[in-house]
């Protein structure tokens, strides 16, 4: 998921740079979207880790 977020920023940035705004906007919000749920699973799964699997 980390892997496509970063995809749609360099696309975000790359369409930018040659001042393509709607598709830039568009891939900035996909990105954003996608690294807010991989830092929130990140989070969860730090959480998870810690407390182990006790029976």
């Amino acid at each position: 998921m980390l892997r496509w977020a970063l995809i749609f920023l360099v696309l975000a940035i790359i369409a930018g740079a040659l001042g393509a705004g709607g598709v830039a906007g568009l891939s900035m919000n996909i990105a954003y979207v996608l690294f807010i749920v991989f830092l929130i699973l990140l989070v969860v799964h730090f959480f998870q880790g810690r407390r182990g699997t006790r029976i």
